[in-house]
């Protein structure tokens, strides 16, 4: 794996900055400007404008959409240093990650841990190209929150698996190509009888029916396996090894979703500055009303200092090359911080942080009203709350069931 050299002065730094400017310059379609990258969610078809079409091959050709993953796997090969520059500049210059979804937060680093080099040099250059889209097959109509309760079942058949079973809650199922999953290949242990796959979902045998919600939109869906033969080198890690792995996978979902990993570069501008477009502000050119903004100042430390120990958490895991529960307190306080933060922006916007659709609103207003709703599912998905709770006080805190 290549070694990352953090940057030796701030020289070289300026140097890098420089040329991530001159990349949008030269690359991001002004049309884009001010988007965010629903291609890469869960939430619509896989069809682009050949603007949208352009940007993402510009990012992916550098590696710019994943930074710090291995150059000889498609990424950037980058500093953390360097990453935080791109993500500061996309931001000033109001340009998008083009290269994300479930690819990138959660399985693309999973398969860097736990997969071989075969299956690495398959699938993770075109998550950094953007070119694929991947699903999560975990919960099943009878295991939620007692996931290893999951009974779909992998038969072994000598140079191949044949899946039978469903799943349930698969975000964007309907328009993804792959699926990473975790099934029962052994009915007599529990824990140890669960395996990680990866699915193709154009496999005969493969049925995906979406569940349409009360808005009328159908994020989630139902897959069905019937009979699905899936390969034998399908198989990351070892047979029985599937909850260990899928608990790593779930550590970097939590962590995107609390928003100390790539959600982070959704905050954007400072509350702050943006409070300065819609509300009053005295000579000194800051805030008039004093109660907003200690509201600002107070949130954003907090914030910061998340971000901080959520970094600091990650690195930690990483040295210890074991699986970490830290990410449950992480997803615990960072959703709830988000959904602060996007309290705040309503309440700086006044009537404007409240339309939903009209001429009379910007998108980025129309697009905080709808991370606000939004916001409400983050302390869910993923894993509840109550879960969290659960995991915490279990893992971290080392309590006892109660009997």
């Amino acid at each position: 794996m290549a070694t990352q050299i953090e940057p030796a002065t701030q020289t070289d730094e300026d140097a890098f900055r420089a040329e991530v400017q001159q990349f949008l310059a030269d690359n991001f379609p002004a049309e884009l400007k001010g988007q965010s990258n629903a291609l890469a969610g869960v939430d619509g078809p896989t069809n682009e404008t050949p603007a949208q079409t352009k940007w993402r091959e510009a990012v992916g050709a550098r590696g710019w959409g994943t930074p710090t993953w291995p150059k000889e796997y498609g990424g950037g090969g980058l500093t953390k240093a360097q990453a935080k520059i791109i993500d500061q500049e996309f931001a000033k210059a109001g340009a998008y990650n083009p290269i994300g979804g479930m690819g990138v937060m959660m399985f693309g680093p999973t398969l860097l841990e736990y997969g071989n080099e075969a299956q690495k040099q398959e699938h993770i250059p075109p998550i950094c190209r953007g070119e694929i889209r991947w699903c999560q097959g975990y919960s099943e109509p009878n295991a939620g929150s007692d996931l290893a309760n999951l009974q779909t079942f992998a038969e072994d058949k000598g140079d191949h698996y044949l899946v039978n079973g469903q799943k349930t809650w698969t975000s964007g199922g309907q328009w993804a190509d792959k699926c990473f999953a975790i099934v029962r290949t052994d009915k007599s242990d529990k824990h140890k009888g669960i395996s990680f796959m990866l699915i193709d979902m154009d496999t005969p045998g493969v049925e995906v029916r979406p569940i349409t919600m009360i808005s009328g939109t159908s994020p989630f869906c139902e897959t069905f396996f019937t009979d699905v033969k899936v390969p034998k080198e399908n198989l990351v890690g070892e047979e029985g090894q599937g909850w260990t792995i899928g608990k790593r996978l779930l550590q970097h979902e939590r962590t995107n979703i609390s928003g100390g990993g790539s959600l982070a570069r959704l905050m954007g501008q400072s509350l702050g500055d943006i409070a300065k477009k819609y509300q009053p502000t005295g000579a000194d050119g800051e805030l008039a009303d004093a109660v907003l903004r200690d509201k600002i100042a107070d949130f954003e430390i907090r914030w910061n200092s998340f971000l901080l120990t959520a970094r600091r958490a990650m690195e930690e895991s990483k040295a210890a090359g074991g699986v970490s529960e830290i990410s449950s307190v992480l997803k615990k306080l960072g959703t709830k911080l988000s959904q602060e933060r996007s309290e705040l922006l309503i309440e700086i916007r006044g009537l404007q942080g409240l339309g939903w659709e009209g001429d009379g609103f910007s998108d980025g207003e129309l697009g905080a009203v709808r991370a606000w709703l939004f916001g409400k599912a983050t302390t869910i998905y993923g894993g509840s709350t109550e879960i969290q709770n659960n995991i915490i006080a279990k893992r971290v805190l080392g309590m006892l069931d109660h009997q």
